[in-house]
């Protein structure tokens, strides 16, 4: 015997969802359209999996709340994204919060079959077509250089290979005071404390630079 809980607000979904589920041999499905009763009827039953929307209403990701207040205290129950979302920031941030599954509405429904058939099994599924975009999503988490501009990574450039303020501000063709203000955004948004943080940031994560002959010094705008 099989109950799942199904957490949607259009009547259209639910009613697809339900047809399918009972085709797949579910013996209950119980069914949900604002997230308070959600949380009752989970409390209340106990279900095998629970199926939502990230979106309820006017509340853009109430779900995501949902999601992280039932794994507070339950680890195990399956829960099953089945949403319009495709962001990889929001796809990142809800498989970070617990799921065992995340698959789009847009999607053949045979796909949210398949999704629900590994996940009651205990199995992790994602929409194929969402890999390459989680790919790009962990590249720039891996890589925090991603996050600086142009500017920010040309003057971390030129800090590796061990140039002043003052040829910086030369070869950039701005002043020096522009230079050193940026050096100051470049360590609040690397987390670097030091100029020499931020330089072994710089060297760890930069493209393998030609530094022969050079030296790493104080980078003041003085001769």
């Amino acid at each position: 015997m099989t109950c799942v809980l199904l957490i949607d607000d259009h009547p259209i979904v639910l009613q697809g969802c339900r047809r399918l589920l009972e085709d797949a041999g579910v013996t209950q499905v119980l069914e949900a359209q604002n997230m308070s009763e959600g949380y009752g009827l989970y409390r209340a039953n106990q279900p095998d999996v629970i199926i939502l929307d990230l979106t309820i209403g006017t509340n853009e990701l109430s779900g995501l709340s949902f999601i992280q207040r039932l794994r507070r205290y339950d680890r195990h129950t399956p829960l099953l994204v089945f949403t319009m979302h495709g962001d990889p920031l929001i796809v990142s941030r809800t498989l970070k919060s617990g799921v065992n599954g995340y698959v789009l509405k847009d999607r053949p429904f045979d796909e949210f079959f398949r999704a629900f058939t590994e996940v009651r099994k205990g199995n992790f599924y994602l929409s194929p077509d969402l890999s390459p975009a989680l790919d790009n999503e962990k590249r720039t988490l891996i890589n925090p250089l991603s996050h600086l501009t142009p500017r920010e990574l040309r003057i971390l450039e030129l800090l590796v290979e061990g140039k002043s303020y003052r040829t910086m501000a030369k070869l950039l063709s701005v002043s020096c005071t522009t230079v050193a203000t940026t050096s100051v955004k470049i360590k609040a948004k690397l987390g670097a404390d030091t100029l020499t943080e931020l330089i072994k940031i710089g060297l760890q994560h930069l493209p393998k630079l030609d530094l022969s002959g050079t030296s790493i010094t104080r980078k003041g705008c003085t001769n």
